[in-house]
């Protein structure tokens, strides 16, 4: 069951927040972006954007056509923003509500893309809840994007679990093998940097 007190926290960031104000905007999702041309993808192939909130990823995989797109977010007052942002556009994308560790998909993907929701799952019950979700949903790739070791402790005032290429490595390889992993400094719209750890996966035969 959805934890209420995590969604009023989300809903509350992103209903008094703007872009500006939170450090986790991207103008351009560069590094994500990367992974996905990195894999060749049909435009008819099923991603999921997992804690999408109001990143502009949604908005240029549109661009680029693709066709079948779905974003999930704790957060309806973020999805609220991106639908408001893309206009018609967002009649395209589905839009899902609810807490990854409650998530209970109803379609398989041929991606599933994560920048910044796995690392503020910090109980080995709520990673196996997610893993657990992610081996059967996902049919070809995963992409992670977590705080690295030397990346913040919190975020937006919740804790949140910090990864080496190691540790990452070892809560997804059972379903999947590793193919890259990079380390990315993301400058924050506070002019701030935030140490990032990006890992991609292919799903086993």
């Amino acid at each position: 069951m959805m934890d209420n007190s995590i969604q009023n926290h989300w809903n509350a960031v992103y209903k008094t927040k703007g872009p500006d104000q939170v450090s986790w905007t991207q103008e351009v999702p560069k590094t994500s972006l990367d992974f996905i041309h990195s894999f060749s993808l049909a435009k008819n192939a099923k991603i999921i954007d997992i804690g999408g909130g109001d990143s502009k990823l949604v908005d240029y995989l549109l661009k680029e056509g693709y066709e079948d797109i779905t974003v999930l977010d704790i957060s309806e007052k973020a999805l609220e923003k991106v639908k408001a942002r893309l206009g018609d556009a967002a009649k395209k994308v589905k839009w899902i509500v609810s807490d990854i560790v409650d998530f209970v998909p109803t379609e398989s993907y041929t991606l599933w893309h994560d920048r910044a929701t796995f690392h503020f799952l910090t109980t080995s019950g709520q990673i196996k809840k997610y893993m657990d979700t992610a081996r059967k949903a996902v049919n070809d790739y995963l992409t992670i994007g977590t705080f690295s070791v030397n990346g913040p402790e919190t975020c937006s005032g919740l804790a949140v679990k910090q990864y080496s290429e190691t540790a990452l490595q070892e809560e997804i390889r059972h379903g999947f093998n590793k193919i890259r992993c990079i380390n990315e400094d993301h400058v924050t719209p506070f002019n701030t940097s935030q140490s990032f750890l990006f890992c991609s996966f292919k799903k086993k035969a």
